[in-house]
């Protein structure tokens, strides 16, 4: 068994992933694991060679290392998505994922996004609030109040939904095994669950703050015509994401500091939508999945 502290590379880096259907998808510096549970109980794996949007020295440009970072993890996550919905249908896991398969599903998920967050907010602050102010900034900051109501009650909704639910308790379990590992804890079931379920590098929090940052960022855009908002918005977006990105950089080296605490602390509180506590089943695939990558990067 692989030790921790063996390998200066797995030192430094800080290990981390997403919930899939019915398992935990990790990322490695070089290499992704995904651990599902099949419907037979058994844990299936996909691992392979992290073949990154970038490299070298991008990964430490402060902004453009945040946009490449953003733009692999989608990539990542939709490929893991797709794999844990194979093994969830029992089907035969050496199928090739079909890249238009793949490419099709990242548009219908950005278009839906967009339409969701982006489209519809403005619309509302377009024929509602601009009604009742003259103000842009107002105006603007009605669209983005608007806006993050609409993902909280977003999230909200669909942690109603049973499947989903048990996807937030990966999720949760996720969060367990990193909180655990970066402690330096054992890696076992009984000592990942008495970890906390919310992580400062999660993604929801991560929404969170792209949300107010763009609040203030759209706050000095102006009322121009519907489309050429829309425009700007789409514009933005990938700045004010990638400084997000940056903030939650800053805030996990130094996620001790009782300031940083108290900023993150309704990000943290948000998480609570979107995880939930696993049972030990889920915790075991979580274990797996970080486990794997990290054993596979230290015999490289």
């Amino acid at each position: 068994m692989w030790k921790r502290g063996g390998d200066q590379l797995t030192k430094r880096f800080r290990y981390g992933g997403q919930a899939v259907l019915e398992g935990v998808m990790m990322r490695g510096p070089d290499r992704v694991k995904v651990a599902v549970r099949r419907p037979d109980g058994e844990i299936v794996s996909m691992d392979e060679p992290l073949r990154t949007v970038y490299a070298g020295r991008l990964r430490k440009v402060p902004l453009l290392r945040g946009t490449f970072a953003l733009i692999e993890a989608f990539i990542l996550g939709v490929k893991a998505l797709m794999f844990s919905a194979k093994v969830a249908a029992e089907s035969e896991l050496k199928e090739e994922l079909k890249p238009g398969i793949l490419g099709a599903t990242m548009i219908l998920g950005l278009a839906f996004g967009v339409a969701l967050f982006v489209v519809l907010p403005m619309l509302i602050t377009h024929y509602g609030i601009d009604r009742l102010t003259t103000s842009p900034i107002l105006s603007n900051a009605a669209d983005g109040i608007i806006r993050l109501l609409i993902f909280i009650a977003y999230l909200a909704l669909i942690s109603r939904v049973p499947d989903i639910r048990r996807v937030f308790a990966y999720h949760g379990a996720e969060h367990k095994a990193v909180n655990a590992y970066e402690t330096g804890a054992p890696m076992t079931v009984e000592e990942v669950q008495r970890y906390s379920t919310s992580h400062t590098r999660c993604g929801t929090g991560f929404l969170l703050i792209v949300m107010v940052i763009a609040i203030m960022a759209f706050a000095f855009t102006g009322q121009p015509a519907l489309w050429l908002r829309l425009l700007l918005r789409l514009a933005l977006l990938p700045v004010i994401a990638a400084i997000g990105y940056e903030l939650i950089h800053l805030a996990a080296n130094h996620a001790g500091n009782r300031i940083v605490r108290a900023i993150m602390a309704p990000s943290r509180a948000l998480q609570s939508l979107t995880t939930r506590q696993p049972d030990a089943q889920q915790v075991e695939v979580a274990i797996a999945a970080l486990e794997g990558v990290i054993e596979t990067e230290a015999i490289r």
